[in-house]
C-alpha cells in the first residue's frame, strides 16, 4: 500500500496516491483544478506552485470551489 497515502480534504480523511503534484491530487479527488483555491498545510499555495508541490502522507488541504458571477 506504499502507492497510497492518506491526507486530510475539507476536514475528512481521503486517500490519493503517493507523491503525486497538487493538480493531479485535486483531479483524483473530484476537483477541477481551474476552478478552485488550496490551502496547503495551513497557507494560501498560489497557483504557480502547484505542479511542484507533492503531496505527502498527513498533509490538510482546504479546497474551494470558485464560483463565476458576473454584473
Amino acid at each position: 500500500m506504499s502507492d497510497s497515502i492518506t491526507l486530510l480534504v475539507n476536514g475528512e480523511t481521503r486517500s490519493c496516491s503517493s507523491q503525486s503534484p497538487l493538480p493531479s491530487v485535486l483531479q483524483e479527488l473530484g476537483f477541477n483544478p481551474r476552478l478552485v483555491a488550496v490551502e496547503y498545510n495551513g497557507e494560501i499555495l498560489h497557483r504557480q506552485f502547484w505542479s511542484e508541490t507533492k503531496i505527502n502522507e498527513g498533509d490538510r488541504l482546504e479546497v474551494v470551489t470558485i464560483v463565476g458571477g458576473g454584473s
